[in-house]
């Protein structure tokens, strides 16, 4: 199933929907199902094939043309969104920019960081440009979400938790970034003012994410294009890492990280106020962002306002 949130031209208000030709099938309305992606993945297997059966065959009064109708982030409110730091050239490309040496510990576990699950943008939105930064960067990723409750998961049982994949953007401050790394912390202010859904979430069994090939466009032009199959750490080791002596939920968002050149910094490029952002993968879809202007600058720095 390819699954979105869209608006409905009628009542405004967001509602679930499921690829049906060129319609959307408003689940809510076709067959009593919950109509938010984050309480269908909730309502769990039993919602899931009544939607498969609804899909068989369409009924017409629930069905809306794809043409024209405005799109939400697939999944607006995740339950979790965490990131990882999967693709290898690209953590190495970092260790030699900060002319660091790469440590053998990124070949031990599957690093990650809590994102922040509550600014979330879907396609045709537009991204805030933080006061604070000089240097707003996009990266090109994938993410997973899962329809399934589970701890201390294998990596066999991992894989069958997850759910779907969505184009994920994790736009990044890179300058406050660069301060927080410093200090050992984070990334926080560096990376929690937004992230961006692709419109679509495509069930796992019409996907291979390794098959898929990510492209990223700025003003039109191919900036980034890479291959999902490079990834080091794999989507059911991640979920797995994750899971020891912790539960995951239904809704949780785990983004793969971006391939090496899936980003401005490794590209030494810079995207500015006003340029439009495209994410594109096969199967997942295109998710479209524009850059909004800054507010007036704000300089991230207390020294002289210490507080005991």
């Amino acid at each position: 199933m390819r699954l979105a949130t869209f608006v409905d031209p009628t009542s405004k208000e967001p509602r679930l929907g499921a690829a049906a030709g060129e319609r959307i099938l408003d689940l809510g309305k076709a067959g009593g199902l919950p109509s938010s992606m984050l309480g269908f993945l909730q309502a769990g297997p039993a919602a899931w094939d009544e939607a498969r059966r609804l899909l068989a065959k369409p009924p017409e009064a629930a069905c809306l043309p794809l043409a024209g109708l405005a799109f939400k982030a697939a999944l607006p409110n995740p339950a979790a969104l965490k990131d990882c730091f999967a693709f290898e050239a690209h953590a190495k490309a970092g260790a030699e920019r900060r002319k660091e040496p790469f440590p053998e510990e990124w070949y031990e576990l599957p690093a990650y960081f809590k994102c922040n699950p509550r600014e979330i943008y879907g396609d045709g939105d537009e991204i805030p440009w933080p006061s604070y930064t000089r240097k707003l960067d996009y990266e090109c990723e994938i993410a997973c979400v899962l329809g399934t409750r589970g701890r201390d998961l294998s990596i066999e049982e991992a894989a069958k938790h997850i759910f779907g994949y969505m184009i994920f953007n994790d736009f990044s401050a890179r300058d406050i970034q660069r301060k927080e790394r410093a200090l050992g912390m984070g990334p926080t202010k560096g990376k929690d003012f937004a992230n961006a859904f692709g419109p679509w979430l495509v069930t796992a069994d019409e996907v291979d994410p390794r098959a898929l090939e990510l492209k990223a466009f700025v003003n039109g032009e191919l900036w980034s294009q890479g291959r999902f199959k490079d990834q080091h750490w794999g989507f059911p080791l991640i979920v797995s890492h994750v899971s020891q002596e912790e539960t995951v939920y239904p809704g949780d968002v785990f983004g793969s990280g971006c391939f090496h050149g899936g980003c401005g910094m490794d590209l030494d490029r810079w995207i500015q106020p006003g340029d439009v952002v495209e994410l594109e993968v096969p199967l997942l879809g295109r998710l479209r962002n524009t850059i909004g202007r800054p507010k007036a600058q704000v300089r991230l720095d207390y020294r002289e306002r210490r507080q005991a």
